[in-house]
């Protein structure tokens, strides 16, 4: 019984997956150019301004580590380590800080907050593994506190690997090493979506890159993808110089690196603003493989600018929404490659939006997880489209997503019930 209910899954699976292979529209040929990343956050900042293998963990391969034959395969133009050699499907590195949630009120005047984990780099990591079945680590530093063990209890609940977190000692009254905190509304109607941070002065802000061995995770216990970005490389110039060598040190061993630039004016206020965002993020780039986070009206403009002044850029993805309400939103994607050029995805046009924050994370998520299984680019695209959607459906930044779901709706499927 159990082995006919597996057969008729994966044939369903399959199914599926040939569907949502077919869905995006031919790729429209990349026009050659050569600039400076300025322009992408250029168009960030004018955003900011108007508002607007298969199943990793199977097949006995969970946590081995052990070291095999180091042949990987070239997937989109992208060169995968075999996962036989690599305990983690995927690493991701950032900071995670607790959300303080009023529900449907207000910040200003609730008197009860529900209280989750969630972070840029995190989320992406997080939906890896719970909705893919990635086997993924995190690394991050906690504050030794009461308040660090309640976010190290919300990660573990979110089953990604905690073996390289970093625990670093709290001043008792929040002088150094805290825990932040992200306070969010979910917005409704005409009331947008807002969050208010109290992040200065933490322990992942403080983090160095001598916290971390990146040879020994990299090389010796091996990952096949990193992913992180600019907001944990905009916490401090510490964590700048961290992410540098973490994404070094992948590139080193061979590990596929992915960066979301996902500028925060706020978070580089204190910083140089979006001129030093721009310098920083030009220092990066020579490390990446994927980039996330380039504004979608003009992404395949910068696109080709970039990977004409890094040759290691295979790809550029980024989610496309446009703002109805805080409750309503369309929303699709594109993404560049340099061998596929512009591909525009799957439209979801007046998408009922029940918590915004973390679709972003979501899209990425996706088709992050399209690339590590074969899929080719418009099908990954697609699955990063409808996987965010879904995020959007649930309260807090993390997805509660499936990977039925996922596939269902990137073929074109409906919200009938599923019985």
């Amino acid at each position: 019984m159990r082995l006919l209910i597996v057969l008729r899954a994966a044939a369903a699976v399959v199914s599926v997956e040939a569907a949502t292979a077919a869905l995006a529209p031919g790729a429209v040929a990349r026009r050659g150019s050569s600039c400076l990343v300025s322009l992408a956050f250029s168009l960030l900042i004018d955003v900011h301004r108007l508002g607007g293998g298969r199943i990793s963990r199977c097949l006995g391969r969970s946590g081995s580590g052990g070291r095999g034959s180091e042949a990987g395969r070239s997937v989109n133009g992208i060169e995968l380590r075999s996962a036989d050699v690599c305990r983690h499907d995927v690493v991701t590195l950032g900071e995670v800080m607790l959300r303080l949630d009023p529900g449907e009120g207000r910040v200003r005047s609730t008197r009860s907050f529900t209280v989750s984990e969630g972070g840029g780099e995190y989320n992406v990591g997080r939906a890896l593994h719970g909705c893919f079945e990635h086997r993924v680590a995190h690394v991050t530093a906690i504050g030794r506190n009461d308040v660090g063990r309640l976010l190290e209890d919300l990660m573990l609940q979110g089953g990604v690997n905690l073996d390289h977190t970093v625990w670093k000692d709290a001043d008792e009254i929040g002088r150094w090493g805290r825990n932040p905190l992200n306070f969010t509304e979910r917005g409704f109607g005409m009331r947008s979506a807002r969050s208010t941070y109290d992040r200065a002065h933490s322990a992942t802000g403080a983090l160095k890159p001598s916290d971390i061995d990146w040879d020994h995770l990299f090389g010796e216990v091996g990952a096949r993808w990193l992913h992180t970005g600019g907001i944990f490389a905009g916490l401090s110039p510490a964590t700048f110089e961290t992410a540098q060598a973490a994404m070094a040190a992948a590139r080193r061993h061979g590990t596929v690196v992915s960066y979301d630039i996902n500028y925060r004016p706020s978070l580089w206020a204190a910083s140089g603003g979006a001129q030093a965002a721009e310098r920083l993020t030009a220092e990066l780039l020579d490390h990446v493989d994927v980039l996330f986070g380039v504004d979608d009206s003009t992404l395949e403009t910068v696109a080709t600018q970039l990977a004409d002044k890094h040759p290691g850029l295979t790809m550029v993805a980024a989610p496309k929404r446009t703002v109805h309400s805080a409750s309503q939103n369309d929303w699709s994607g594109r993404a560049w490659s340099r061998a596929d050029g512009l591909i525009d995805g799957l439209r979801l046009d007046a998408l009922d939006i029940l918590d915004r924050v973390g679709g972003g994370d979501g899209f990425a998520s996706g088709v992050i997880h399209g690339l590590l299984t074969d899929h080719p680019l418009n099908a990954a695209l697609n699955l990063g489209i409808a996987h965010g959607a879904l995020v959007m459906t649930t309260p807090g930044d993390t997805s509660m997503a499936d990977l039925g779901e996922v596939h269902h709706l990137a073929a074109g499927g409906d919200a009938g019930v599923i019985r």
